[in-house]
């Protein structure tokens, strides 16, 4: 990790660093991103907030130790940072997660009051589109299906192939099935399955529950019989954090 592989407006922020500081910082926030991708969270907290120590006027920095503690669901100090580093940057990209923090504190009035805020109308349209999931959650946890369901009917929803493709869509599914709409979630976890490349939803796994299908494991029990044969007095794996 050099540090090179953070896009290039973190390192604009990073220009307000002595040079040796700021190669060091974006070491340790190209690490945090890393570690967090797979859900090392402990070390991933370590390296942000010696990003943070050495940068703490760097919004990319306090942005990335308000993820760690998002997802560790540490929702009050997630806000903190996410406050900060919007306070620092003027940018309110992190709204959508601000939103799911108040939702996470237990606060959905105030988390609706932050998503309809005038801020929500200048996000870019995939931060919209996460935006719009997490209200149709909020107006979900509210028994309101609905206006969860409205939540999401988007122009986005129906939209080519985009990033936001799979998660929007299975979150649609979800609403259609809470409003007893069975055929039409079966549509549309078919539609998220089709577009999770990268495996970001269980759709797939919904989808067969729809369809009546149990999976099987076929190599249920081989793993641990071949755990069992290879056991030694130190044979347990590393300890590590999962979300």
């Amino acid at each position: 990790m050099t540090g090179k592989e953070l896009d290039r407006s973190v390192h604009q922020q990073l220009r307000t660093l002595s040079k040796e500081n700021a190669e060091g910082v974006a070491q340790h926030l190209v690490m945090a991103a890393a570690l967090l991708e797979v859900d090392d969270l402990e070390s991933a907290e370590a390296h942000a907030e010696t990003a943070v120590r050495r940068a703490g006027r760097v919004p990319a920095a306090r942005e990335a130790l308000g993820l760690v503690a998002y997802r560790k669901g540490e929702w009050a100090r997630a806000l903190s940072e996410f406050r900060t580093a919007r306070r620092l940057s003027g940018s309110s990209h992190m709204l959508a997660l601000m939103v799911d923090c108040e939702r996470g504190l237990g606060r959905p009035e105030r988390a609706l009051e932050l998503a309809m805020s005038p801020e929500a109308k200048t996000l870019a349209t995939e931060d919209r589109v996460e935006l719009a999931i997490v209200i149709s959650g909020i107006r979900r946890d509210l028994g309101q299906l609905e206006a969860a369901q409205l939540a999401l009917e988007i122009p986005q929803l129906k939209a080519a192939r985009k990033p936001w493709t799979a998660r929007l869509s299975y979150a649609y599914a979800e609403t259609l099935l809470a409003v007893g709409r069975d055929d039409d979630a079966r549509e549309w976890f078919a539609r998220a399955a089709d577009a999770d490349d990268e495996l970001e939803t269980d759709a797939a796994e919904r989808l067969a529950e729809l369809d009546g299908v149990i999976l099987t494991d076929l190599l249920e029990g081989e793993e641990d019989d071949d755990a069992d044969d290879s056991a030694s007095p130190r044979g347990e794996a590393p300890g590590g954090e999962a979300r």
